[in-house]
C-alpha cells in the first residue's frame, strides 16, 4: 500500500498547486426547526422511547471485552448513537445532551494506546465485521464534534483511523479483501475518512480515500465505478455457498453506503466521475428495485425487486437499507437541488419508514413486508436489540432540516411538513417560513413568511412527481398552475418577499390505480405520497376477496376520507369496488375501507394482516 500512498500524495499536491475547487453543495440545511402535528408526533415518539430510552452502557460493553472473531457489537453503538446526534440537532434538549455526552466518553474510554476501539481479538481483526464497526465508531465521534467542537472525539476518530491504515499497511492488506460483500462493508470506512479530511485538513486521509477507491477497481474489488453501468443486482454471480459472505456482492445497504462515502470523496475532489457513478448507480435503484412504498432489497441484497414486488418475498424491504435509501437520496438532493431526490424521499418517509416504526416509537421492524404480517425481528449478537432498532431513527431524523433548505438565491420547499422553520436569506438575514397544513391527508399548504427588511429572493416549491393537477397562490393571487411546471421539478417564485406575505397551495390528492404483472395482473392504489392498503382490522370483505376498483371518467379511483377509530391507523379512505359475481348480470359496487401504508399491520399488540397489491380476475375476453 505504502506505494499508492506516495502516488496519491503526489496528484494531492498537484491538485492543490492548481487549485482545483470543491464541488460545493446546492442546498444548506436550515438551522433551526420545529414540527408539529403528525410528523412531530412521529418524531416525539422516536426521541423518547427510543433515543433516550436506549442503555448506551450496553451498547458500549463489548467494545471493553473485545473477545468477538465473526458478530457485529461494533456497529449498534455508532448507529444509535448519530440518530441520538440527528435527534438532538432537532430538539437540543439537556437530557439527551448529557447521554451524548456519557456514550462518548465512555466510548472514547475503551480506546487502546495504540487507537483501537473495536470489539475483535486480536488475531481477528481487520476481518469479518471489524472495520465495518469502526467506520460507525468514527461516524459517531465525528458528529460529536460537529455539534461540540469537542476535540477530544475528533481526536479519538482519527487516532481511530491512524490505527487503521498503520494495521493496513503493516499487514499488507487491501481493504477490499476484508470482510463481507466484495469489502463493500469494510470499505465503507470511506465515509469517515474523508470527513476526517474535511475536518483537519490532513492529506493522509485523502490519500487513503483514494487508495479505498483505486482498489474499488481491482478484480478482488467491487468494482463501484466501472461497474456503475450495470443494474445493481447483476454485478457479480450469485453466491453459491455463504450468501453473507466475501462472496455477495449486490448487498443494498453495504453498497449504498460505499456510495456515499464517494458522494464525500467527489466534494473535495471534484472527480466527476465518482458523480456519475453514483447518479447511474441511483437510477438503475430507482428503476429496477424500489417498490411501491419507497424500498427495496430481499434477504438484503438487490434482487431486481421492482418487477417481483405483488409477490410473497423473504426478509423483504430491511429497514437499514430503507434509512440509507433515504440518506442517500438526502446526499443526492443536497448536492444537486434536485426535486426527483425529494420525491424519493417523500414516497420513502410516509410508507417503508414510517411503516417500520411502531406506533409508540419504541421499536423498529427488521423487514416490511407489502403483504402479510409485521413481525418482529430478532435479537442480534446478544445486544437486546437489532441493527434496525438502532437504525431507524436515523431515517426518520434527517427530515427536519431538510424539509425546507437554503440556497444562494433563497430557499427549497422539500417537503410539506407543519412546522416553523429558521432560515438565512442570501443577504444573510433571518427569515421564518411557517409552514401550516395537514399534509397528505390533504393538498392544501400555507406558507407564511416572516421577514424583517423586504429582500428579493426566491423560494422554490416542489410540485411532487404524483401531482397531476396543482394551484399557487401568492397573497390569494394566482401565480402557477398546471402546466406552467411539470411534476417532479421545483416551481421557483422570485419576487421581493416581505413580512406577512403568504403562499398557498393546492395539490389534488387524486387516488391512483398502478398496474403490474399480466398473468396476473395486480393493482395497487395511491394517494398523493401515501400507498393505500387493505387490513383486516378496517371491515368486511376478507382479504382474500378479489375486488376489482371503479374508475371515474377521469381514469381515477375516488376516494372519501373516513373518520379513523383506531388510534393506530392515521388515514382511512373508502371507495368502491366491485366483487367477484358468478350472477349474469355481474355484481354492484361495494364501499370498501383502505389505510395508509404506514399504519397496515401496525399494531403495538398482535400482527393484523394486510395487503397493498390487490389480485385482479383474470378474463381471456380482455387477452389479445
Amino acid at each position: 500500500m505504502d506505494k499508492y500512498i506516495k502516488i496519491f500524495t503526489i496528484i494531492s499536491t498537484l491538485a492543490l498547486f492548481f487549485h482545483i475547487a470543491n464541488a460545493q453543495d446546492k442546498l444548506s440545511e436550515s438551522f433551526d426547526v420545529k414540527i408539529n402535528g403528525f410528523v412531530g408526533n412521529k418524531m416525539n415518539a422516536s426521541y423518547n422511547n427510543r433515543i433516550l430510552a436506549q442503555d448506551a452502557d450496553r451498547l458500549i460493553e463489548p467494545f471493553t471485552v473485545r473477545e468477538e472473531h465473526s458478530c457485529w457489537q461494533s456497529e449498534f453503538w455508532g448507529k444509535w448513537f448519530t440518530s441520538a446526534v440527528l435527534a438532538y440537532r432537532y430538539n437540543p434538549t439537556p437530557e439527551l445532551a448529557e447521554k451524548l455526552k456519557q456514550a462518548v466518553y465512555g466510548l472514547i474510554d475503551t480506546q487502546t494506546e495504540d487507537g483501537y476501539i473495536g470489539n475483535y481479538a486480536p488475531e481477528s481483526r481487520l476481518k469479518a465485521w471489524d472495520i465495518w464497526g469502526r467506520k460507525y465508531c468514527m461516524l459517531g465521534l465525528i458528529a460529536y464534534y460537529d455539534i461540540t467542537n469537542d476535540e477530544k472525539a475528533l481526536e479519538s476518530a482519527a487516532k481511530e483511523a491512524d490505527f487503521l491504515i498503520k494495521e493496513l499497511n503493516e499487514k499488507n492488506a487491501e481493504i477490499v479483501s476484508m470482510g463481507n460483500h466484495r469489502g463493500m462493508a469494510a470499505s465503507s470506512v470511506l465515509e469517515p475518512i474523508c470527513q476526517l479530511y474535511t475536518r483537519t485538513g490532513n492529506k493522509k486521509y485523502l490519500n487513503f480515500a483514494e487508495e479505498i477507491v483505486r482498489q474499488w477497481e481491482t478484480p478482488q474489488g467491487p468494482q463501484l465505478i466501472s461497474k456503475a453501468n450495470l443494474p445493481v443486482s447483476e454485478r457479480f454471480p450469485k453466491p453459491v455457498e455463504n450468501w453473507y459472505g466475501w462472496e455477495q456482492g449486490q448487498k443494498a445497504y453495504e453498497m449504498m453506503s460505499c456510495y456515499e462515502g464517494l458522494l464525500e470523496l467527489y466534494r473535495i475532489t471534484n472527480k466527476e466521475e465518482y458523480k456519475e457513478a453514483v447518479e447511474k448507480t441511483w437510477q438503475s435503484i430507482t428503476d429496477s428495485e424500489i417498490n411501491i412504498a419507497g424500498s427495496g432489497s430481499a434477504m438484503e441484497a438487490w434482487f431486481s425487486g421492482k418487477a417481483k414486488q405483488t409477490m410473497p418475498i423473504a426478509h423483504y424491504q430491511e429497514t437499514c437499507v430503507t434509512v440509507t435509501w433515504i440518506k442517500f437520496n438526502q446526499q443526492l438532493l443536497r448536492l444537486t437541488g434536485e426535486a426527483k431526490y425529494a420525491d424519493e424521499i417523500e414516497k420513502t418517509f410516509y410508507n417503508a419508514l414510517l411503516g417500520a416504526m411502531k406506533p409508540d416509537g419504541s421499536d423498529w421492524a427488521k423487514y416490511t413486508p407489502l403483504s402479510g404480517q409485521r413481525l418482529e425481528g430478532s435479537e442480534q449478537c446478544g445486544m437486546g436489540l437489532n441493527c434496525c432498532n438502532a437504525s431507524g431513527p436515523r431515517g426518520l431524523f434527517t427530515i427536519p432540516k431538510t424539509a425546507i433548505m437554503q440556497s444562494e438565491e433563497g430557499a427549497y420547499v422539500n417537503f410539506y411538513i407543519d412546522g416553523t422553520y429558521n432560515l438565512k436569506t442570501p443577504e444573510n438575514q433571518s427569515f421564518v417560513i411557517n409552514q401550516v397544513t395537514d399534509y397528505p391527508a390533504s393538498g392544501k399548504i400555507d406558507l407564511n413568511i416572516e421577514i424583517n427588511k423586504n429582500e428579493n429572493m426566491e423560494i422554490a416549491l416542489r410540485i411532487p412527481s404524483w401531482c397531476n393537477n396543482y394551484k399557487v397562490y401568492v397573497n390569494n393571487v394566482v401565480e402557477n398552475e398546471t402546466g406552467g411546471v411539470l411534476p417532479g421539478n421545483f416551481l421557483k417564485l422570485n419576487r421581493e418577499w416581505k413580512n406577512s406575505d403568504k403562499i398557498s397551495i393546492e395539490f389534488d390528492m387524486d387516488g391512483k390505480i398502478h398496474r403490474l404483472g399480466e398473468s396476473p395482473e395486480y393493482i395497487a392504489i395511491t394517494r398523493g405520497p401515501i400507498v393505500l392498503s387493505r387490513d383486516q382490522r378496517i371491515g368486511e370483505p376478507a382479504l382474500e376477496a378479489i375486488l376489482i376498483p371503479v374508475i371515474n371518467n377521469k381514469g381515477f379511483i375516488d376516494l372519501v376520507k373516513e373518520d379513523s377509530k383506531n388510534h393506530e391507523i392515521h388515514m382511512i379512505f373508502s371507495a368502491h369496488f366491485l366483487p367477484e359475481s358468478y350472477t349474469e348480470q355481474g355484481s354492484q359496487p361495494i364501499k370498501l375501507n383502505l389505510c395508509d401504508y404506514a399504519s397496515a399491520g401496525n399494531s403495538k399488540n398482535g400482527y393484523p394482516f394486510f395487503k397493498v397489491w390487490l389480485p385482479q380476475l383474470y378474463n381471456p375476453r380482455n387477452q389479445d
